[in-house]
């Protein structure tokens, strides 16, 4: 239950303002948007004029999807100089879908003196004059700092724009070079301008753009194939939708680096209320409400998704995710397995699902769906994480033999990955098997990676338990620097500073350990703490 703290010297009215804003805030630190969400509308219309009430309401209401609230909190924010900076798109994707191309003209221009957003403005104005009716292709100026940024997105909103007027000798290239700068399948960029060619006529270019052996372009192809109607009719996007695409890519793009916070999700969210129809968009944005901390959210965008339609496979795979995020690990693994098992699923769906049971201890289940992902590729062509994927599986299924075999050839394949070398390394240093060869294993992979606190670790255990204690603790006291929350890091530097008899720094390191400790592992160290060390204490 949700106690509101006392202020000091006066009581807050239940159904004043600040009553439901501080509800909000608690709200918002116990991990219920929901309710947080309700707090702040709440709070915002009883005091209108509340800069503090409209900053939290206009953030809470992107990452929930309140389009109205945010719309309310933007002009609010708006009118002292408070609006954050994606506020200028959120109102520039409004005035695109009311069709007003002056005001999105106004506020382009905007955006672009408020220069975070501005190597989107060439792009964004183009779409407007698609709108007005005299349609301009995107001016990039290339003598501009952030050109290189606006040319990553400029291919493929030329060959959107190009199909719109049905030019398809010059969308085709264009689309060759958006999808040529993308990194993986593009699947979803790939269903959306298969749409826009079959629309066209164009049916074996768009069919030239769904490879026959991936499921989850499987009921395009077949309905391109039939001469069905593509998804939403393939009508040529609006400026709205256009804007939307542009805000959904750039979203997924910049979501790579952690340190932006929730911004993706609120681009993300932008394009969704610029144009909500467009499954694609969705996609995106349950990927980024899940990966930062939002699966309930993540299971509803998803959800959004039509099962049956040409991103259906797409969005099943998000409903995956979020689901296993939200604690429903139940219903993750069964539609796991039931994308998995479709025909020609490709070697993404088992990998997801052997992560899945991975991480549900069903270790040997994780193996075989690990061994499956693998038969998607030629002997020779296996690519080393599926296999260091299947021999963690195996190795934590105390499958030791099978386990090295598969290690072997991943090491062999890959021997400068010193993800690979660090675990074949480090399963036979806890096995006390090929010692001397582990160790060198170990010493390749920190020589090529000497930054990774878990190589260094590992090297320096290995240097331990092999009696090198004058390299082993200055190795394992670095590992702790670059990770002092990690357990058993902090174990092994404990155990090798008792070794050299620094007794009293032994034991803070085990105290340090037993902070995250669980199980086993937690009642060792606070044997060990308490009573010294003795052989039964020893970590693995």
């Amino acid at each position: 239950m949700l106690m509101l703290p006392a202020v000091a010297g006066a009581s807050v009215d239940p159904g004043s303002a600040l009553h439901a804003y501080m509800r909000g805030r608690l709200a918002d630190g116990d991990g219920a948007p929901g309710l947080a969400l309700n707090s702040y509308r709440q709070a915002l219309g009883r005091d209108p004029a509340s800069l503090s009430v409209a900053r939290r309401s206009y953030f809470q209401a992107l990452i929930s999807g309140d389009r109205v609230l945010a719309l309310k909190s933007a002009a609010l924010l708006e009118s002292d100089g408070l609006l954050p900076r994606d506020g200028t798109l959120l109102q520039i994707g409004d005035a695109l879908n009311r069709k007003d191309w002056a005001s999105a003209r106004g506020l382009v221009d905007r955006l672009v003196t408020e220069a975070n957003f501005a190597f989107l403005a060439p792009i964004i104005l183009s779409w407007i004059s698609m709108g007005e009716g005299h349609y301009a292709p995107p001016a990039i100026d290339p003598n501009d700092r952030f050109a290189s940024l606006a040319k990553r997105y400029a291919d493929e909103h030329q060959a959107l724009l190009a199909l719109g007027r049905g030019d398809l000798d010059m969308a085709e290239p264009a689309i060759h070079r958006a999808l040529a700068l993308r990194v993986g399948p593009a699947a979803d960029m790939r269903l959306l301008f298969a749409g826009q060619l079959a629309a066209r006529g164009a049916k074996t270019h768009a069919l030239a753009l769904l490879p026959e052996d991936e499921a989850d372009l499987a009921r395009a192809r077949a309905d391109i194939d039939r001469g069905r109607p593509p998804a939403a009719g393939g009508k040529p996007l609006s400026p709205a939708q256009g804007f939307a695409y542009l805000l959904a890519r750039l979203a997924a793009d910049i979501s790579t680096d952690n340190s932006t916070g929730t911004l993706g999700i609120r681009l993300a969210r932008i394009a969704s209320f610029a144009a909500p129809e467009e499954s694609a968009l969705r996609v995106v944005l349950a990927d980024l409400l899940t990966r930062g901390g939002y699966s309930a959210y993540g299971v509803e965008e998803a959800r959004k998704v039509v099962p049956m339609g040409w991103y259906g496979a797409l969005g099943q795979a998000e409903l995956v995710e979020a689901l296993a995020a939200s604690g429903r690990r139940g219903e993750a693994i069964a539609l796991a397995r039931t994308l998995a098992a479709a025909p020609q699923a490709g070697a993404g769906r088992h990998v997801q699902l052997g992560r899945l049971l991975a991480e549900d201890k069903d270790f040997g289940g994780a193996a075989l769906a690990f061994q499956a992902a693998q038969a998607r590729y030629p002997e020779e062509g296996v690519p080393w994480a599926l296999l260091l994927f299947e021999g963690s599986a195996l190795e934590q299924g105390a499958r030791w033999s099978e386990a090295r075999t598969v290690l072997e050839r991943a090491a062999r394949i890959a021997p400068d990955e010193p993800t690979v070398l660090n675990y074949l390394g480090y399963a036979q240093i806890e096995r006390r098997q090929n010692m001397d060869l582990a160790l060198g294993l170990l010493k390749r992979a920190s020589a090529l990676k000497p930054q990774d606190p878990s190589i260094t670790d590992s090297l320096g255990w290995a240097q331990f338990v092999t009696g090198d204690l004058d390299s082993a603790v200055p190795m394992l006291e670095r590992a702790a620097a670059g990770a002092p929350a990690d357990v058993t890091i902090n174990e092994h530097l404990g155990d090798a500073l008792w070794a050299v008899g620094r007794r009293y720094e032994a034991r803070y390191a085990w105290r340090a350990a037993s902070v995250f400790a669980e199980g086993h592992a937690a009642e060792r160290l606070a044997a060990k703490t308490k009573e010294g060390m003795k052989p039964e204490y020893a970590a693995r």
